[in-house]
């Protein structure tokens, strides 16, 4: 997993109009499956109900990924309801098991 400030999530999400919120979803999701998440498509996105679908996905890629720090439940409702302030709380759970990376 990659580190990301959760911060900056809020505000790319915001500045590019949520672009950068649906880039992070597609990032998250390749590098969730990298750890051996089965996450589909990002495509599936954009189909209104499947969408949902593909967002339980999503957190139960976070569930395995955090070793069940973070439930599939948790991720998902907060992705659901609070949507980009949700991923910066998803984000941040991610980045406890991010690699460190070089500086």
């Amino acid at each position: 997993m990659k580190h990301r400030d959760p911060i900056m999530v809020i505000i790319l999400t915001i500045i590019t109009l949520g672009i950068y919120g649906i880039a992070w979803c597609v990032m998250t999701k390749n590098e969730m499956n990298a750890k051996g998440a089965h996450i589909p498509t990002a495509w599936l996105i954009i189909i209104p109900i499947v969408s949902i679908y593909w967002m339980w996905k999503l957190s139960e890629g976070v569930e395995l990924v955090t070793n069940k720090e973070m439930s599939a439940a948790v991720a998902f409702l907060l992705v659901f309801f609070l949507g980009v302030i949700g991923a910066a709380i998803v984000q941040d759970k991610l980045n406890k098991v991010a690699v460190p990376q070089a500086i």
